[in-house]
């Protein structure tokens, strides 16, 4: 895009795909050769009681297929979990191409899940927060449920009062992706891949979307998205988890920092302005590390609109390459979760509709429970022409990078 301007979800395991494990092997045939020469025989059996532990790891990388549930159309949804060489676990969904588990670990090596999400099909479709699902053609929102492109206006579903949300009333998080697990030298992959028609949702234009999710051996969620079509149309995917790095309870002590001098303010609906505020001064800065629930409250505009923060920060970047975009610390696990992304931008979400009604994993999932950062183009980039634009035509190819690594201290 250029920049002008769970485990334990059905009964049936189906796939297992192992990830080559080269670079273990060879370790290993060197130990063995240590061995052989008498001299260094005690280090290689030390050196062998070390590494082969690691190495057996090293075997259980894998991607395994269950059945999740059914469409009413009759449509299997499935639940593929990666697992990487460290037993950190991703699980996808065909339905919306949603994340519905994710573990990490913490500063013990304890494995607990961030994310939120319904503990079945059924409960996924009900739920109106997007849990981790895949959004598009158009994530976040677009004012007035219309844009013009090449002179022609389009009509969209208005699906959050008067303007579009996240694609429409039946957007990418709400279709059945064809799924095709792989590996890669980086760890398990999952890709997925979706047809949408001209005219869906309002939207121009043949669309043909890829996304790549790799559970990498740095403990690294890779998000890989690509896209091509037909007419001239606008993309803007991005995916809707909804993280939290305690695993349950508010949100509020979880240390945010973002890397951005920038932020686009709202109008009472949520649709920017057009202006790029600086975050100087306000409770909008996060330029150093800064506990989430420290100014929430304050007696800000911006913030009532959102209910708290709901807004786009400008990242500090020039160009489409891979960048630190955020950082998130719990101090009480000490899990850490850095964002990297190609995007120009970041959506900051604090749970702010969150309100005890939806349940899933055991717990209730009350105010600011979780927090989302959704690494995307501006909101409504279709009628703001100073914004990074959106558009892509035919003969060009959309693709966008983004990056969720764990760590602990």
């Amino acid at each position: 895009m250029r920049f002008p301007g769970l485990e334990g979800h059905g009964d049936r395991p189906e796939v297992m795909r192992r990830v080559p494990t080269v670079s273990c092997n060879r370790l290993l045939y060197v130990v063995m050769k240590l061995i052989r020469w008498s001299t260094f025989a005690l280090p290689g059996i030390l050196a062998l009681a070390w590494f082969a532990p690691a190495c057996g790891n090293k075997e259980k990388m894998e991607v395994k297929k269950q059945a999740y549930g059914t469409m009413p159309d009759g449509t299997a949804v499935d639940l593929y979990t990666l697992t990487n060489a460290n037993g950190m676990q991703a699980g996808i969904i065909t339905y919306g191409g949603a994340l519905v588990q994710l573990t990490a670990p913490d500063r013990t090596g304890k494995m607990g899940d961030v994310v939120l999400a319904m503990d079945d099909l059924a409960g996924m479709q009900k739920q109106d927060a997007y849990f981790g699902a895949l959004i598009g053609r158009y994530g976040n929102r677009i004012g007035h449920a219309q844009f013009s492109l090449d002179g022609q206006t389009y009509k969209l579903p208005a699906n959050n009062g008067v303007n579009t949300l996240h694609g429409g009333t039946n957007g990418f998080d709400k279709r059945v992706w064809k799924a095709e697990p792989g590996s890669s030298p980086e760890g398990p992959t999952l890709t997925l891949t979706y047809l949408s028609k001209d005219g869906e949702e309002g939207f121009p234009g043949n669309l043909n979307a890829k996304v790549v999710y790799t559970l990498t051996d740095k403990n690294e969620l890779k998000i890989d998205y690509t896209a091509t079509t037909d007419k001239p149309t606008v993309v803007n995917l991005t995916n809707h988890a909804y993280f939290n790095l305690a695993g349950e309870g508010d949100i509020l002590g979880h240390e945010v920092m973002i890397n951005a001098d920038r932020f686009t303010p709202v109008d009472d609906g949520l649709i920017p302005t057009g202006e790029l505020k600086p975050v100087k001064g306000t409770p909008f800065d996060f330029t150093t590390p800064t506990p989430i629930g420290a100014r929430i409250d304050q007696d800000d505009p911006q913030l009532k609109f959102g209910k708290g923060y709901d807004h786009n920060w400008v990242l500090n970047k020039s160009d489409a390459s891979l960048t630190k975009a955020a950082e998130v610390r719990d101090p009480k696990t000490g899990r850490v979760m850095e964002v990297w992304t190609t995007e120009p931008g970041l959506q900051f979400y604090t749970g702010n509709f969150l309100n005890g009604s939806l349940k899933g994993k055991g717990r209730t999932f009350g105010l600011r429970n979780a927090f989302c950062m959704e690494t995307q183009h501006f909101p409504d980039s279709p009628n703001k022409p100073s914004f990074p634009t959106t558009t892509l035509k035919p003969g060009e190819t959309y693709h966008t990078t983004s990056v969720y690594k764990f760590s602990a201290k």
